[in-house]
């Protein structure tokens, strides 16, 4: 046989053993591969069914790392045996850990147990945005001076390139005040908040921070973050709320380094 198909055959079959290897890891109720044996070709029941326990307890591992002001309010309890369900319905795509756990904010919005927190799924999404903005590339953020040179009558269609460490999270509850009580040291004394709460996640530098948009200012920052020109965000942010403040917004996101560059169009 012509050494190119004993490589080709080679090849498959390694693929096929390692399809029917993870096929049933993420599935406590499925039988271990007829392909999985231990020594002398006895069937590996137990074997197979600690490597499954410890690739979920793996993942449960990376969502805690991930999630911890999700854990601190749920209990780790709570948040192990909900970590668990997602698991099994969601195996990672990527073989970096801190990049699972990207469906699992949605998967809490769903989740029947935790419907008594109706916020707990935003705060799991800002906590992914920190967490993307913690690994987002470097970049030099636009500075605040930047605008000063663009004449007046250009500044309407001035478009903005994001910096890869900027997020916007928009909550129907106060989500950056319950955000920031349960990422901090310390106990957690009684929430005041009420409302919605619009957050910016940035990294201008090497630290990350959360800031409470202002009224408009998810909207406004959104359409930025689109591509869209200044004058069309700031159209979309006044339709949303007559107390948005154009000026405060403008210099708001700049001094938080949420831009790299403008660009004042054709």
């Amino acid at each position: 046989m012509p050494q190119d198909e004993l490589q080709s055959g080679d090849l498959s079959h390694r693929f096929d053993y390692a399809t029917a290897f993870t096929a049933g890891l993420l599935d406590p109720d499925r039988a271990p591969p007829d392909a999985v044996s231990g020594p002398n070709g006895k069937a590996a029941v137990k074997r197979y069914a600690v490597y499954r326990n410890n690739v979920t307890v793996s993942l449960i591992d990376a969502l805690v790392a991930s999630f911890p002001a999700t854990l601190r309010i749920t209990g780790p309890d709570f948040f192990r045996a909900m970590a668990r369900f997602h698991v099994r319905e969601t195996p990672p795509t990527s073989p970096l850990l801190f990049e699972y756990g990207r469906d699992f904010p949605d998967f809490i919005e769903h989740y029947d147990y935790a419907r008594p927190m109706p916020w707990l799924a935003d705060v799991a999404r800002l906590e992914r945005a920190w967490l993307d903005a913690y690994h987002a590339a470097d970049a030099e953020p636009l500075a605040c001076v930047a605008l000063a040179s663009i004449p007046p009558e250009r500044l309407a269609d001035t478009m903005f390139v994001r910096h890869p460490a900027t997020h916007a999270i928009r909550s129907r509850y106060p989500v950056v005040t319950i955000f920031g009580a349960n990422r901090r040291d310390g106990p957690v004394g009684r929430i005041e908040a009420d409302g919605p709460e619009d957050a910016l996640v940035t990294r201008p530098g090497l630290e990350v921070f959360v800031r409470h948009l202002p009224p408009g200012g998810a909207a406004f920052l959104d359409r930025l973050m689109a591509g869209e020109p200044l004058g069309v965000a700031a159209a979309a942010a006044f339709a949303e709320t007559a107390e948005f403040d154009l000026a405060a917004n403008i210099a708001g996101l700049l001094q938080a380094g949420a831009f790299t560059a403008a660009d004042q169009g054709g």
